[in-house]
């Protein structure tokens, strides 16, 4: 077995790091039927606890084609995982082929069968026997608990090396790593045991502007300091790590502490926590409710407040209205407004923003409307790609125009990070009793 290891616990950078490679197996990748999300995924798992993925290469679910690229995969590299083809059905190859090329034999599992029979039974379906397929599995290996269907994943550790094999559907594919293969990884010392890196997540602020921002607090920490920028619709990320080990973590957080600090209000969170977590946690804690009206967003809003487990106790609900009708009847903007101002204009953000927060009872109130993409039909002297995004709060309510030129999705996916990084703002402030200023009151551009 590869062994990267200091007396630290942690990759030695003087050492060999292992080479990870990724397959990923399907015909629907090939044909762009599907995202290739593995690749993103794991290769960010993988960076997040200093290993590097160094090469992904996606094949067909031909058999030949499978045998030839495992075999040179497994002459390269140290660790190699694959994806996909664990399944049940004739085209699901992947098992039967890389046991082949190890001279690994399979054998059946008669308590995985009764895992698989248990579970369809649970979801009131019959089995078919080809799910026994899935109950075969290395004679020489380990099975990874699959904890979200009916193939589990393999493990074996053959010539000094890992083999890692998991199913194709996101959903089984993503929690297995996270809870079955990093931990291994980690005692294996193949992985850190913590992420590699400290992450500073922003918004409001510009990549360039944050780099010349926070470069004084670099300049002070000295070399070893490696830093890196990623720019999103919206944020920011900053990674500061030492990839020499010339810095300790609590160096790296301590750095990461300072920038924090400098940044004020623009710093989001460390981690990965999305805007949408932050606003849930804040309204939790002031024991605070949401509603959202959308039109240009058309529900994402809603969306990322409903991603987040017990979202009921501090989200109200949402509307998705983009008629005019719609908002009328269900969140009573007067018709005349909308006559006079149109559905594109800070009075009818301001007045969604109400009605939502007034019909669903909710202390504070998001809405957007707008033109999001080529699609739309600009008026009013808007251009497309023009926002308006509305605030209700315990103080008032006010609204903003913002303008995203390019396509329909970045537009939305913009708006919804202004909305979210407003609400933010506004709740942070509530949270330490701080009044808004007067100017900010009413219809703001």
């Amino acid at each position: 077995m590869v062994s990267a290891h200091n007396s630290g616990g942690d990759i030695a950078s003087a050492a060999r790091k292992p080479r990870y490679e990724l397959l990923t197996l399907g015909d629907e990748l090939l044909l762009g039927l599907t995202a290739n999300g593995h690749l993103t995924f794991i290769g960010a798992q993988l960076g997040r606890r200093g290993a590097l993925l160094q090469r992904n290469v996606t094949i067909t679910d031909e058999a030949e084609a499978i045998a030839a690229q495992f075999r040179e995969s497994w002459a390269r590299a140290d660790v190699v995982i694959t994806t996909g083809g664990l399944g049940p059905t004739c085209d699901d190859r992947t098992r039967e082929v890389v046991a082949e090329v190890l001279g690994q034999k399979l054998i059946f599992d008669p308590v995985l069968a009764r895992a698989i029979a248990e579970r369809f039974a649970r979801f009131g379906r019959k089995m078919t026997a080809n799910n026994l397929k899935q109950a075969y599995v290395f004679e020489r290996g380990e099975v990874l608990e699959n904890a979200n269907g009916t193939a589990p994943g393999l493990w074996a550790e053959q010539d000094g090396k890992v083999l890692i094999m998991l199913p194709g559907p996101p959903n089984e594919m993503q929690p297995m790593f996270t809870e079955k293969v990093l931990p291994r990884l980690a005692a294996r010392h193949l992985v850190l045991d913590r992420e590699a890196y400290v992450q500073i997540r922003t918004a409001g602020v510009g990549e360039s502007a944050l780099e010349t921002k926070l470069q004084p607090i670099f300049d002070r920490a000295g070399p070893g300091l490696s830093v890196a920028f990623c720019a999103h619709e919206g944020r920011v990320d900053c990674r500061v790590s030492s990839p020499t080990a010339a810095l300790s973590h609590a160096k790296l957080e301590s750095v990461a502490g300072e920038c924090a600090h400098l940044l004020g209000d623009d710093f989001v969170c460390y981690g990965h926590d999305s805007l949408a977590r932050v606003c849930a946690e804040l309204l939790r804690v002031q024991e605070k409710k949401l509603a959202v009206a959308e039109t240009a967003t058309g529900g994402l809003l809603a969306n990322a407040f409903s991603e987040s487990c017990g979202a009921c106790k501090f989200f109200a609900g949402g509307v998705v209205c983009c008629s005019n009708d719609i908002k009328t009847q269900l969140l009573d903007v007067p018709e005349c407004l909308l006559l006079q101002h149109g559905a594109v204009s800070d009075e009818a953000a301001v007045a969604m923003a109400t009605g939502a927060a007034e019909t669903l009872g909710a202390d504070y109130a998001l809405a957007v409307t707008g033109f999001a993409g080529a699609a739309a039909t600009g008026n009013g002297g808007n251009v497309v790609g023009t926002i308006f995004v509305a605030l209700f709060s315990p103080m008032g309510v006010w609204s903003k125009k913002l303008s995203y030129p390019g396509p329909r999705r970045t537009v939305k996916t913009r708006a919804v990070n202004a909305a979210l990084d407003w609400l933010r703002r506004e709740l942070l402030r509530a949270q330490r009793g701080g009044a808004l200023p007067t100017q900010r009151i009413g219809v703001m551009q």
